[in-house]
């Protein structure tokens, strides 16, 4: 599910689970883990972007690999608080990545595509 407030996202984590916040770029995207308590996150690594399958691959692996229970995705908005060029790539990204998610394969790739 893609949850908008902050306060239903907490409520949704298991509790005991970390979660992975996302810093979407077009090269780049950043990666910082929390503790268990939700408290504190710290960086975790960087995914040089390729291809958007490759992408879900490598952070899905992560997800697992550090028993995550969401994923926090930061949305760039402009100063005045408004939608920036970005955020629509964010959000679409976002979207996408939740479908991945919901379709992965048993073989731990991800069973998606981005949209065209």
């Amino acid at each position: 599910m893609l949850l908008g407030e902050p306060s239903e996202f907490r409520q949704a984590v298991p509790v005991g689970r970390r979660v992975i916040g996302l810093d979407v770029g077009t090269k780049t995207i950043g990666l910082a883990l929390s503790d268990t308590r939700l408290v504190i996150a710290s960086p975790l690594e960087t995914i040089r972007r390729r291809r958007f399958r490759d992408d879900m691959t490598a952070l899905f692996a992560l997800v697992e690999r550090h028993d995550v229970g969401g994923l926090v995705i930061g949305l760039p908005l402009s100063l005045a608080g408004s939608d920036s060029p970005r955020t629509q790539s964010v959000r679409q990204f976002a979207a996408t990545c939740w479908r991945c998610a919901t379709r992965r394969l048993p073989s731990g790739t991800s069973g998606c595509r981005p949209p065209r």
